[in-house]
């Protein structure tokens, strides 16, 4: 495995961006672009958003995409998601279609970065803070978000949770990495020092969770949040004057936490078997929806040996099957929270709430990963 630098991440960041998002600034072009976004509350509550947008110009993307800096270019990607999110599903009645001044820069800088051309968990997430405090940590308390939709304190709370727990997972990232070297190198009494390491990052990370009910409500979730993260699966939505996609319908997953790193990345370096199934399916699908560093570093720990030295030798398999543990429990609680803030609140509506931001009937997804995490165990 390479040093965890060699991707891009660092422990004290793990998958987030490494410049906050305060400190990036782009050319003057971009000005009418950054007045949109930071609108983008008050458009959408004038029920016209797409009367607002439908007025911006189309800067010099291609000249833009050939100089910028990547974290730049990550803002610009950041602020036409979404936009576009906002053309789409703004308004009392969702539309096919992305007019060329939103499509163009969107797919554009999308094919520079590597990325799909709709907004994801890279950009929802891992791009969209700051610290208030450049000497504090990264953590609740001295964080905010750049960009939002509707604003308000549940929509940056939610947000805001899962950069906090990013920035703990870096620890996990760290300790994986070195765990999948460890035992790649036959060191035991190392890698079951580095599993021990990882299981404390684990129960971190689980702690993370802790304070969503306390920092968004799960009805303005439901109400006032989620109703802008959607994707547009099945036929998908046109790109107007994007070559590259013929003029036919683009279809494309939402913004969702299968989207986050942390998982497949821990999974992978313990080795935790997902037989072929819907979910493994789909799971290979949001793989290809993050930035592709972080795609090298899962793909390189896939090639861990951690489970079969842990199979081999009884206290490293105790440690190991403790880190199984602790994924079974955090898979646990994120389907606590599934079902309290979607099924839950969808009951008390009255609508539909058995499919995911991401398209997938999430609950028999989760339950599946859980049940995955658990039959890991060695014995």
């Amino acid at each position: 495995m390479h040093a965890l630098d060699h991707y891009g991440l660092s422990a004290s960041h793990g998958f987030l961006s490494r410049r906050e998002i305060d400190d990036i600034a782009l050319p003057p072009e971009f000005d009418a672009v950054e007045d949109a976004a930071a609108m983008l509350p008050d458009y959408l509550a004038s029920g016209r958003v797409r009367h607002w947008l439908a007025r911006l110009p189309l800067p010099d993307v291609a000249g833009f995409v050939a100089e910028a800096a990547e974290a730049e270019l990550g803002v610009a990607m950041l602020r036409y998601g979404f936009l576009a999110q906002a053309w789409v599903w703004g308004e009392e009645v969702p539309v096919a279609s992305l007019p060329a001044n939103l499509a163009v820069p969107l797919a554009t800088l999308a094919d520079r970065l590597g990325l799909k051309p709709i907004m994801t968990y890279q950009h929802y997430v891992l791009d969209n803070w700051f610290r208030l405090d450049k000497a504090g940590d990264i953590a609740l308390g001295n964080l905010a978000i750049d960009q939002h939709f509707a604003g308000g304190r549940d929509e940056s709370g939610f947000i805001l949770v899962h950069v906090a727990i990013e920035a703990v997972a870096g620890r996990a990232i760290a300790a994986a990495v070195d765990l999948v070297n460890a035992a790649e190198a036959q060191d035991v009494p190392a890698t079951e020092r580095l599993l021990s390491e990882l299981h404390r990052a684990l129960a971190a990370i689980n702690a993370g969770l802790e304070p969503m009910m306390t920092a968004c409500d799960p009805h303005i979730y439901f109400h006032r949040v989620r109703p802008y993260l959607f994707g547009w699966p099945g036929p998908g939505i046109v790109y107007e004057g994007v070559e590259a996609f013929g003029g036919k319908p683009v279809p494309l997953r939402g913004q969702t936490g299968s989207q986050s790193s942390i998982v497949p990345a821990i999974d992978a370096a313990l080795g935790v078997p997902h037989g072929a199934s819907a979910l493994s399916t789909f799971l290979d699908e949001m793989h290809r929806y993050r930035a592709p560093r972080h795609r090298a570093l899962i793909d390189d720990l896939r090639a861990s040996r951690v489970r079969d030295i842990a199979a081999a030798h009884s206290g490293t398999r105790e440690a190991y099957n403790a880190c199984v543990g602790a994924l079974a429990a955090f898979r646990t609680a994120h389907l606590t929270l599934a079902a309290t803030y979607i099924s839950a609140q969808a009951a008390r509506a009255g609508a539909e709430g058995e499919t995911g931001t991401g398209g997938t009937p999430f609950l028999t997804y989760l339950a599946r990963h859980r049940d995955d995490s658990r039959a890991a165990f060695l014995h």
